[in-house]
């Protein structure tokens, strides 16, 4: 029996039947007695297959560089995607919109938190000035009599096609621009077109300023439930 002596740089691979070279090698081996040739066997005719060394299907190259690759792209798209929200949130979210009471602090014509030692040193006894509150409505902060902050702010907005009402102190009452709608000087409906009394909103203090905080009772006005909770 002839003796097969293959380096391993011939070789791809063995079976059973024969020995599989690979297709770039031209030198000839001894197969159990038979002589074969570069692309023909001779002798006992065994077929010769070339197969090249594989990789397993289930493993791909480089997997873990791809990875990492894939996780520093994502952080590089998270990070600025991230930055671009939070300006977003904080237009929703102004500071000083809120108190630690859950209400809205109301704030003056030029857009500053309402201190109410301030105002009651510059809005005398039976004064009405708008200020903004719930929802950025224009609301009435009321000064009493004794010159203290009314428990109650007054939704200047008309009950009819929603113009924004003016205070009369002439008249002592809120009177429409738009189409004469008449209130009284706590808001509410003494004369059409419009239907309803204008809306309240409780008026606190928290931590030296004004609040609003919606009003869900019963209308002290009217002895009805709040049209607008």
């Amino acid at each position: 029996m002839a003796s097969t002596t293959l380096s391993p740089s011939h070789l791809c691979s063995s079976g059973k039947r024969g020995i599989m070279l690979c297709p770039s090698q031209s030198q000839s081996v001894a197969v159990n007695g038979a002589r074969l040739g570069k692309g023909k066997a001779k002798g006992r005719g065994v077929r010769i297959t070339c197969q090249a060394g594989s990789i397993p299907a289930d493993r791909v190259p480089d997997m873990g560089k791809r990875q990492l690759m894939n996780l520093l792209l994502l952080g590089a798209i998270s990070l600025p995607t991230a930055g671009m929200l939070v300006p977003y949130a904080t237009f929703f979210a102004p500071p000083g919109s809120g108190s630690s009471s859950g209400g809205t602090v109301a704030k003056d014509a030029i857009g500053n938190d309402i201190v109410a030692e301030q105002w009651l040193k510059a809005h005398g006894p039976g004064d009405r000035t708008l200020s903004q509150g719930l929802k950025g409505d224009p609301t009435y902060l009321v000064v009493e009599k004794d010159r203290t902050l009314a428990t109650y702010g007054i939704n200047a907005v008309c009950t009819h096609l929603g113009c924004v009402v003016p205070w009369n102190a002439a008249e002592n009452k809120f009177i429409c621009p738009c189409h004469g709608s008449q209130y009284n000087d706590q808001g509410r409906v003494v004369r059409g077109p419009a239907p309803l009394s204008l809306a309240l909103a409780h008026c606190d203090v928290d931590n030296g300023k004004v609040v609003f905080v919606p009003w869900v009772e019963t209308d002290f006005r009217t002895g009805d439930a709040p049209w607008w909770a």
